[in-house]
């Protein structure tokens, strides 16, 4: 039956279909015939649109905001289509910073209601459909889009891009993509198409190789960023010293849409950083919430990012740092906990998510490495806790899951 309510058919997409977002790993559909269907049934929306496709383990959603925003400012009807959201699920589909209006929403959802599958079709899916078919219906001239999980068995691999972006290489979702930093390279190196450009942001020795073997076998221009010199020129509106090598990655983008037609001033690059929260409505990442204390949001979840972000963090660091963390139960929170500053103040935080590492779990832990950190099953409580022990020279961390940082709004 038709949903006349936005809130019905968000509760039906997240209910009928397995989301990874609520279930993890067993939602995980490592096969492109759902979403080949999908788009047929919607007359091929992928094959209307431009596209920069980009992967990657961390900074995927930076690259992708950036690059957005820039070409939002230089007259492109821009689409950008991310993962996960935040507070709305119509954050993941933005037009010039737009988000999806519910009505457009509602209508696709019924329209997928009414029809009968032979496979239901994934949450992620669905939803990477429905971006399709917006942008098309929307008249956008050049789409932003950044991969799932993965890359080859990813649903968005469906599209046939200008140009590939992969920006770094670190140990994810193991369980899917394999064990080492070559597999994991090999998966993410599925986005790399027939002489399409493709540009690396961060390389090791042993994922080069993978991407040299890619390029080489495909006829596709490579581009590694590592190899080219720093630009100073630009202001990057995130926090992080990562941040540089995520600029320096949307540049190089640039240059290569530059060589296809697409043309940026440098103006418009300046006003794309400028305006990167407007025109994309980019949150949680390096996000300052409060001064004295400084207290700083950030979605940083896997090994790779959780050093680079507490790096950052400690580089801006006046006095102690304070942690608020919390984690979904599938995480190997083992490790990246110790990666944690010994002399930092460390609290854990359950979410409302189903997903939540529970406040037992957390106990266990506590007891299995000899520590008494703070549990604490709501942010709120957690934050205002942590404040009362914190001096105006401290900074306050609260980071790990999205769905810690959803709590917060």
């Amino acid at each position: 039956m038709p949903s006349n309510s936005y809130n019905e058919v968000i509760s039906w997409l997240f209910e009928q279909f397995p989301s990874y977002q609520n279930i993890g790993a067993v939602a995980y559909k490592p096969d492109l015939g759902n979403i080949r269907e999908l788009c047929g049934f919607l007359n091929h929306p992928e094959k209307d649109l431009r596209f920069i496709h980009v992967a990657g383990t961390n900074g995927k959603g930076s690259v992708s905001s950036m690059l957005a925003s820039i070409l939002t400012e230089s007259g492109q009807k821009t689409g950008l289509f991310t993962s996960p959201h935040i507070i709305d699920f119509r954050e993941r589909i933005r037009i010039n910073g737009e988000m999806i209006p519910e009505m457009d929403v509602v209508a696709f959802c019924n329209r997928i209601k009414s029809h009968n599958w032979d496979n239901a079709p994934s949450f992620f899916e669905i939803t990477f459909a429905m971006a399709l078919w917006y942008f098309r219906e929307q008249g956008t001239t050049l789409c932003v889009i950044e991969t799932g999980l993965g890359g080859r068995l990813d649903a968005t691999n469906i599209i046939t891009p200008m140009v590939s972006v992969i920006t770094n290489i670190s140990l994810e979702h193991t369980q899917f993509l394999g064990n080492t930093l070559a597999e994991i390279a090999r998966e993410k190196a599925g986005i790399i198409k027939s002489k399409t450009p493709v540009i690396i942001g961060e390389g090791t020795a042993e994922t080069a190789t993978v991407f040299q073997q890619f390029s080489k076998e495909l006829s596709a221009p490579l581009i590694d960023c590592t190899e080219l010199p720093d630009n100073h020129n630009y202001q990057v509106p995130l926090l992080g010293i990562y941040q540089q090598n995520n600029l320096k990655t949307v540049l190089q983008t640039l240059h290569v849409l530059d060589s296809l037609g697409i043309w940026v001033t440098d103006n418009q690059i300046k006003s794309g950083l400028l305006n990167l929260y407007p025109n994309t409505g980019f949150m949680g990442r390096m996000q300052i919430i409060g001064n004295e204390p400084l207290t700083i949001l950030d979605v940083s979840h896997n090994e790779d990012g959780v050093v680079k972000t507490i790096a950052s963090v400690k580089a801006m660091s006046r006095g102690r740092m304070h942690i608020i963390y919390g984690t979904s139960s599938d995480k190997d929170y083992a490790t990246i906990v110790s990666h944690f500053p010994s002399d930092a103040d460390i609290n854990f935080c359950t979410f409302r998510n189903q997903r939540s590492l529970s406040v037992k779990e957390f106990e266990k832990f506590n007891e299995g490495s000899s520590t008494d950190h703070p549990v604490f099953q709501d942010l709120k409580t957690a934050l205002t806790n942590v404040k009362a022990r914190a001096n105006k020279e401290d900074v306050i961390l609260i980071f790990g899951s999205f769905f810690l940082i959803a709590d917060f709004f």
